[in-house]
């Protein structure tokens, strides 16, 4: 999973495939972030019909602020270019895979 810009968020957005795009949400010392974050280089393996990207939301609070993120980490599931889901609580890597697997 690599680190975005915004440009590239808004282009895959804006093109409203069928295809799930994640955003993974996430601060650098946020020690839950880490966690989260090698949940989610598993389940990236492990789905095949997803785009993954992740981004340091200290550098686009404007996009906090866009899709109303409460805290992080925080995974913006995307489904035919609209917002579909939220996910602050990643619990597992089963969990987040059961939930990753209704959008793709």
């Amino acid at each position: 999973m690599n680190n975005w810009t915004i440009e590239q968020i808004n282009s895959v957005i804006s093109e409203e495939k069928e295809q799930a795009f994640l955003l993974y949400l996430y601060t650098p010392l946020c020690g839950t972030c880490q966690v989260a974050s090698k949940m989610l280089t598993v389940v990236e393996a492990m789905v095949k019909n997803g785009v993954f990207a992740k981004m340091d939301l200290n550098y686009y609070p404007a996009l906090a602020e866009k899709y109303e993120v409460e805290s992080v980490p925080c995974l913006l599931i995307f489904k035919g270019g609209n917002l579909a889901e939220k996910k602050y609580a990643f619990h597992s890597v089963p969990y987040l895979l059961e939930e990753i697997q209704k959008y793709t």
